[in-house]
């Protein structure tokens, strides 16, 4: 799935680098240098919202204020302010983070990520995909084959949520790692293939078919 990301900054570099870091990461980028284009830019339906609070014009805190009631998608202030009482104002407004300049890239793209997932997750409450005789009850994070549920862990519905929620896109063992355990997640990404041999293993109790195809070299993929 490409996502959209509207990235709003009176910095033309910032939004510059930016744009470079997350086209790379597959994102569609949607720019605005003031308020009043990101009031103009919403028309195509941004999934996630970088907002600088410091912008001519209308400024980050006012916009949040004129579009919170009307979008749903989340939002995240980035600012150089550091007084408390700011972060309080933004987050009252509807803001759903609050990123501080400078800031780590890396760590920007990793928030941006789990806000997505979450958004996702949203969406899916209550989803059930059925994938022959299996079912992923989304929203009760369980498995089952026809009525028998596959007990799995933490990690391992993570890795088949993920999956199952992107059928045919191929993800590393690294990917799978970051996009489950988060940026900071503390081991080793070779647990992945570990933790993709349980799950195999658990599923082989109840039916031949391969779920979760290796793609020699890449990675993994679901082929329900």
């Amino acid at each position: 799935m490409e996502y959209k990301i509207l990235i709003a900054d009176d910095e033309q570099g910032i939004i510059q680098l930016l744009k470079d870091y997350f086209e790379i990461q597959g994102y569609r980028v949607l720019e605005a240098l003031n308020g009043a284009e990101v009031l103009v830019k919403l028309a195509h339906k941004p999934d996630i919202i970088l907002l600088d609070v410091s912008m001519p014009g209308i400024d980050g805190f006012e916009v949040c204020r004129r579009i919170r009631s009307h979008i749903s998608c989340p939002i995240l202030f980035l600012t150089a302010r550091i007084e408390e009482q700011d972060r309080i104002n933004g987050l009252k407004l509807g803001g759903d983070d609050y990123i501080m300049k400078p800031f780590s890239i890396e760590e920007l793209g990793a928030r941006v990520e789990a806000h997505l997932r979450r958004e996702e997750r949203k969406r899916l409450n209550g989803s059930v995909l059925m994938s022959d005789r299996l079912a992923i009850r989304y929203s009760e994070r369980s498995v089952y084959y026809e009525n028998d549920q596959v007990n799995l862990t933490k990690m391992e519905f993570d890795i088949v949520e993920l999956l199952s929620m992107n059928p045919g896109q191929v993800f590393s063992k690294d990917q799978l790692y970051e996009k489950t355990r988060g940026y900071d997640g503390a081991g080793d990404s070779s647990i992945v293939t570990e933790h993709i041999r349980r799950i195999r293993t658990k599923l082989a109790e109840y039916t031949e078919k391969s779920y979760i195809e290796t793609v020699w070299g890449v990675g993994y993929k679901w082929i329900g």
